[in-house]
């Protein structure tokens, strides 16, 4: 054999040696990109996971709670895929009304970012708040004194009131530092319950209104009421602006999966468990009904 003839055949072989390796790689990354845009479906359609990252929600969540969030629930509008690309626009595919209490994400208008609230007016609802008293359609809502919140103290935790609001650090019988606040249980016209936190009288968040929901739209509002942006505020002030199209809201939350106190170091493996919150896992987030 001529050394032509060697040269081809070491030709050939050196490419069908190449050709399963390229294959493979191609392989692998079509089935990564086909993971990618299952991932991107079910959390647009179906369920997402959620990230707390404020004090808003108080004492119902916590920064640092993760929970998951169905997309469903009302339907499917500009606002259900994961990422917010697309401008506002009107009507929502298979459209329900959310319930009084439900605790929703919503996309505030001219923004990207999600808010997480509770859904407390509803069309044709005229909403108004009085020295912090919630009243829905000229009758204030029922409201118990609970005992305090004990919130435990932690990187995600501060307890920083700012010298205005009636939050307390406090030694627990553990031994571990808390965060007291005056706790307020609401019951809506609808019979659900949930709490909600009373830190003092802050004009802006404690009168307000009245105001008439449109039709169309929601009127929401965090638990925390004197620390959340929300339909009480302006645009400008990063609340909600007033109430929001029901387009905007994105889904349900349903429950928390895992909570982090923030004290977890990114290269240090260990100190992703230390983090874990105990007791938060599983909290359902459904407003409770109140017994007659």
């Amino acid at each position: 054999m001529d050394q032509n003839s060697q040269s081809d055949i070491s030709h050939l072989k050196s490419k069908e040696e190449n050709a399963p390796k390229q294959n493979s790689f191609w392989h692998e990354i079509k089935g990564i990109f086909y993971i990618l845009i299952l991932v991107g479906l079910v959390q647009s359609f179906l369920v997402k996971p959620f990230y707390i990252p404020s004090e808003s929600m108080m004492p119902t969540l916590l920064n640092g709670d993760r929970l998951v969030v169905s997309k469903y629930p009302y339907g499917w509008s500009y606002a259900s895929p994961i990422f917010h690309f697309l401008p506002f626009m009107h009507g929502r595919l298979l459209s329900h009304m959310p319930k009084r209490g439900d605790v929703v994400i919503v996309v505030p208008r001219g923004q990207k970012s999600d808010y997480i609230k509770r859904v407390i007016g509803l069309p044709g609802d005229t909403i108004s708040v009085d020295n912090g008293i919630l009243i829905i359609n000229g009758k204030p809502v029922k409201r118990e004194a609970m005992t305090a919140a004990m919130i435990p103290i932690d990187p995600n935790m501060p307890c920083e009131g700012n010298g205005y609001l009636a939050m307390e650090q406090v030694t627990g019988k553990d031994g571990r530092l808390y965060c007291k606040m005056p706790r307020i249980r609401e019951t809506l016209p609808n019979g659900v319950s949930y709490d909600t936190l009373d830190l003092g009288y802050i004009p802006q968040a404690d009168d307000y209104g009245p105001v008439t929901v449109p039709a169309g739209n929601v009127f929401l509002m965090g638990d925390n009421r004197d620390q959340s942006a929300d339909s009480r505020f302006s645009l400008e002030e990063h609340g909600l602006g007033g109430p929001v199209p029901i387009e905007s809201l994105g889904g349900r939350a349903e429950f928390i999966t895992f909570s982090l106190d923030g004290s977890s170091q990114y290269f240090n493996p260990l100190s992703w468990f230390r983090a874990f919150r105990s007791g938060r896992s599983g909290i359902d987030l459904h407003p409770t009904a109140s017994k007659p």
